[in-house]
């Protein structure tokens, strides 16, 4: 295999942020968020680099809010949002050039759902040009939040975030099968057919819904309240991932990972899941948080359990998920360029 998609717990160059700018994604809490990316961004360079994405115009903002820190870097650069996850490039390690590539997906911001889109669809190329690696434009549209790898070529995702005519009309799962084989190096895929949550409107990111630790243990969203109309949708795919993981090789252990009760913020329910943690390599791992101090606790103690002796860290994330993401939706891992 030429090509290898690393997983988010092997070594770290740099996490990617995009500085929020855009007030129509957080209406009524906006101003929380410059402090908020900040505080973040802190958090993070205490131990790795962080490259913030912004257009120039902000610099003077977003600098009195940051540390000084030779661990943060400004990179100039125009964004419509800040879910970089979603449109920035995908980091591989190819064989045959003994380095990264950086393959840049279509992105028309979740099917068309909120132009305009297309300072972020050409974001990655930006992303590529600064740390000097090359750049392979797909033509498939792709989300990098639509998928879940565990370095070792299998891969979760969603029928509703691929197959679709909003974003790749006329591709059937097998054409985009051999395209995520060729350019992520995917031998397995997982198409998980349950369903999304409520209130989520990337029409079901497998980042919401389920995540590997590491290559033998999976934690999948669930919602214990059988009147939650998340309960169904979830409880099947918690089943279907669990039998899948009985018969996969190596086997994979699933366990149950409870989202809090529902909150609406402004009359919509937002879509909290504590799926949506950040790796920061196999030393840091940081949780969202949702205000509910019983299933905040239970979640961060099964993460604790599985996160191989890494630093389990919380991010209160009640005012990032208004923005219908949290951490890992937010944010976008570089690995090192060599093969660990």
């Amino acid at each position: 295999m030429s090509r290898r998609t690393p997983a988010e717990w092997e070594p770290q160059q740099a996490i990617w942020l995009a500085w929020p700018h855009s007030e129509s994604t957080w209406p009524g809490r906006f101003e929380r968020m410059p402090t908020f990316f900040a505080k973040w961004a802190a958090q993070m360079a205490e131990s790795t680099l962080v490259r913030i994405l912004l257009p120039e115009s902000l610099a003077g903002v977003a600098r009195p809010l940051l540390p000084k820190s030779d661990r943060i870097e400004l990179v100039f650069c125009p964004t419509n949002d800040s879910w970089i996850r979603d449109y920035g490039p995908t980091f591989v390690h190819d064989s045959e050039i003994g380095g990264l590539v950086g393959i840049d997906w279509r992105y028309n911001a979740w099917g068309g759902k909120y132009p305009p889109w297309d300072a972020d669809d050409a974001a990655a190329a930006q992303i590529c040009d600064r740390i000097g690696i090359p750049r392979i434009r797909s033509k498939l549209c792709l989300e990098g939040g639509a998928m879940e790898t565990d370095g070792q070529g299998r891969l979760l995702t969603t029928p509703e975030c691929l197959v679709t005519s909003t974003r790749n009309p006329g591709w059937s799962r097998d054409a985009i099968a051999r395209e995520l084989h060729a350019q992520m190096g995917i031998t397995e895929i997982v198409w998980l057919s349950g369903g999304g949550l409520v209130g989520d409107d990337t029409d079901g990111h497998i980042d919401q819904l389920a995540r590997f630790v590491d290559p033998s243990n999976i934690v999948v969203a669930v919602c214990d309240d059988p009147n939650d109309p998340n309960h169904k949708p979830l409880e099947d795919n918690f089943r279907q991932l669990r039998l899948w993981g009985e018969t996969s090789e190596p086997k994979v252990n699933v366990h149950r990972l409870p989202i809090p009760a529902m909150r609406e913020i402004d009359g919509q329910r937002v879509p909290e899941s504590y799926c949506n943690f950040l790796m920061l390599g196999r030393q840091r791992l940081l949780v969202p948080t949702f205000g509910q101090p019983a299933a905040d606790d239970h979640a961060i103690a099964l993460i604790r359990e599985l996160a191989h002796g890494a630093d389990v860290e919380t991010l209160d994330c009640q005012d990032l998920i208004w923005g219908l993401g949290a951490l890992h939706c937010a944010s976008r891992d570089q690995p090192q360029a060599s093969e660990a």
